[in-house]
């Protein structure tokens, strides 16, 4: 089968001729690729910054955002059949019985680092006409979502931030839905922040305004432009960092609450979170490369973090509560802005076109590969 696949030491990216895998265990359920997202992820691996092949490889098939219809399954597998859509999560546990957080099934905290990746650290990915992988590692995807649910995955990262803000929210019982409701005490609603206005902060914008927030997201390009039109068709503001620096944007508006972090950089965010509200939340979810140091004014983060009684975390990767979270979100995204939902895609490809956008996504949101 054709494949894109980036070859580390030749710093090379090419569609292959790959081996089309088989169902070769009764778990096993095999798709036929029906749409693979390109994302950020995979151009930072063609521009080898990271990337690992599998061992005794010399390539990686790239690719972890993937839907597809299944095509075979093997004997035990018991919640899929022919026909049936699923997007295959991306982190497969670690073999340490030390790590209890991949034992229970959540890789996605494992504690030992050695867990590995479909398409990113020692497994080949999804951006060929076939994948074959466990059950326990497939999502069902309901039939009506089959041209969006290639979304599934990069929404993964807000659903999975959006769990843990949940459990952060029950320490303050006004601020919890739920038990503001059981306690009868009014719920306020809350200010988000999101930093970046790529696939990954627009679709977390989304789901923070489907969440209840007064939704702001903050990026570079100068007003007018087509993420800001995007930004207001779901009801969230757009806020240029162009025209609006940092304090600025606080003075606009006003306390904030939560602040999701999708840029991946560390000077945008360390100069935001000095504006992060009471009780607020920072959630960070980028990764930037390693650069120059950058100046922060540590003392008067550290002062907040303690006076304000704010939490800061990272989140990475999702196991399947989020994934299954992601699905429903979606839903309501294509009932509630069809349109918003459909402008995310800028470009339908072909395999054999990939390579060139994964080493040129200027002026691209989410581009996908095609199937039928």
């Amino acid at each position: 089968m054709k494949a894109v696949a980036v070859f580390p030491t030749r710093k090379q990216v090419s569609v292959i001729d790959h081996p089309e895998p088989r169902v070769e265990s009764s778990t096993h359920v095999k798709l036929r690729a029906v749409a693979i997202g390109i994302c950020g992820t995979d151009r930072e691996i063609c521009a080898f910054h990271y990337g690992t092949p599998p061992r005794g490889a010399d390539h990686l098939v790239l690719g972890h955002e993937m839907l597809g219809e299944v095509v075979e399954v093997g004997s035990d597998v018991r919640n899929f059949r022919r026909g049936d859509l699923a997007v295959p999560m991306v982190r497969r546990p670690c073999r340490h019985e030390t790590c209890p957080a991949c034992r229970a099934g959540r890789q996605d905290f494992c504690f030992t680092g050695d867990f590995t990746e479909r398409g990113i650290k020692h497994r080949h990915g999804y951006m060929g006409e076939f994948v074959v992988d466990d059950e326990q590692f497939m999502v069902p995807v309901p039939p009506a979502l089959r041209d969006v649910a290639v979304l599934v995955e990069p929404l993964t990262i807000a659903e999975k931030a959006l769990l843990q803000i949940r459990d952060v929210q029950k320490r303050l019982p006004w601020t919890c839905p739920v038990q503001a409701a059981a306690a009868g005490i009014p719920h306020q609603c809350h200010t988000a922040l999101v930093l970046g206005a790529g696939p990954v902060g627009l679709l977390g914008a989304m789901a923070l305004v489907v969440a209840g927030f007064r939704t702001f997201v903050y990026s570079r390009e100068p007003l007018p432009n087509r993420k800001a039109e995007i930004v207001s068709m779901f009801g969230a503001t757009y806020v240029s960092s162009s025209a609006h620096d940092v304090d600025a944007l606080a003075s606009m508006v006003g306390s904030i609450d939560l602040v999701y972090e999708a840029v991946g950089a560390a000077s945008l965010a360390f100069d935001v979170i000095r504006v992060l509200g009471t009780n607020g939340v920072f959630v960070l979810t980028g990764v930037p490369g390693r650069k120059a140091p950058i100046s922060i004014d540590g003392e008067l983060i550290m002062r907040n973090l303690v006076l304000r009684n704010q939490a800061v975390f990272g989140t990475v990767n999702a196991g399947r509560d989020a994934f299954e979270a992601a699905i429903a979100d979606l839903s309501v995204f294509v009932a509630r802005w069809p349109d918003a939902v459909q402008a995310l895609f800028t470009n339908q490809l072909a395999i054999d076109d990939a390579p060139a956008k994964l080493l040129d996504g200027r002026n691209s949101i989410k581009d996908v590969i095609r199937y039928a």
